[in-house]
């Protein structure tokens, strides 16, 4: 995650933790490796990455618990793999894991003993504490950025709705008709500048030909202009059930806001193609990952309705890209 707010997933290894409840993230991830592997091989047939002799990986957003070293696990075993098909020496392998200071990465240091066992190749590990929307690593230095599950958080909630007390979700159902497109607009707008940021700032940390892989949360590319965020709506249902139950005071619902957009995947390609940094070399669409969202939040929540069909409008956009 992302946000510079105190948003974090939940710590340690209990049954509400993240380490517990992340399996439709590791679903994600899964997917995502052909897209590593591809990238892997066409940085081992970089004349640079072989002149050095090494490869530097940084997985933004690691989080913590049994997903915080899949995409990194990735790399490295394709790496090992691909050296050995071309009977080249091992590289040597830099691996750098990233999230929130407040990431419960006392679990996170204890995983990468176990990468760093491995002999082939050389693997050193880092742990850059701090915001995918800041600066994390000098010029030049990484060979390889993933992150999964993670930029769909954005940097801070949408001021303009703060400012004009415009809640993200009114409990009544005509009034949040209403502001619907207000709303989505301010959210789209956040992400825009988010994204545009985030790719600026890892263009100027990878090298020349350096290639990234990232996944978010988004919605169907033929969905309505202003249909929202529904994993969002999942959120707000919960607590407005709470309001109507006395749990929450509703001053407090209409104030509160999830610093969390999920794009289409025009709206990335377009993003993407506007900031210039990056050319895309493949984009994905996987709906089913969402069917496993959808049995945890029944299992947790146990909302009323339609929780799969809410779900169904919800999708995971991977894109690989290669530094312009």
């Amino acid at each position: 995650m992302a946000s510079k707010q105190t948003v974090h997933m939940n710590q340690g290894q209990g049954e509400i933790s993240y380490a517990r409840n992340s399996s439709y993230q590791n679903a994600e991830q899964n997917r995502m490796k052909p897209l590593i592997e591809e990238a892997i091989i066409d940085l081992c047939s970089n004349t640079n990455t072989l002149l050095h002799g090494k490869m530097v990986i940084a997985d933004l957003g690691c989080s913590s618990g049994p997903n915080a070293l899949a995409l990194v696990s990735t790399a490295v075993m394709a790496i090992h793999c691909r050296c050995l098909h071309l009977q080249q020496p091992p590289l040597e392998v830099c691996v750098l894991l990233n999230d929130l200071p407040d990431n419960d990465f006392s679990t996170v240091v204890k995983s990468l003993v176990t990468l760093r066992q491995s002999n082939e190749p050389v693997v050193m590990t880092g742990i850059i504490p701090g915001s995918f929307y800041e600066r994390l690593f000098t010029s030049g230095s990484l060979n390889l950025v993933c992150s999964s599950c993670s930029l769909h958080w954005l940097s801070k909630v949408p001021e303009v709705l703060i400012r004009d007390h415009i809640p993200a979700y009114d409990i009544d159902e005509q009034a949040r008709r209403e502001r619907l497109p207000m709303v989505h607009e301010a959210y789209a707008h956040q992400f825009k500048t988010d994204f545009t940021h985030f790719l600026k700032l890892r263009a100027k940390e990878l090298a020349p030909s350096g290639r990234m892989i990232v996944s978010v949360i988004g919605r169907p590319s033929d969905g309505s202009t202003f249909e929202f965020f529904h994993i969002w709506e999942v959120i707000a249902q919960t607590l407005s059930i709470m309001v109507s139950e006395g749990v929450i005071d509703k001053e407090k619902f209409d104030s509160f806001y999830v610093p969390m957009y999920g794009p289409s995947s025009e709206e990335m390609r377009a993003i993407i193609q506007e900031e210039g940094s990056f050319s895309i070399r493949e984009m994905q669409h996987f709906g089913d990952v969402m069917d496993e969202f959808a049995r945890i939040g029944k299992q947790y929540w146990s909302l009323e309705g339609n929780l799969e069909n809410m779900l169904a409008k919800d999708t995971m956009v991977a894109v690989s890209l290669t530094k312009a």
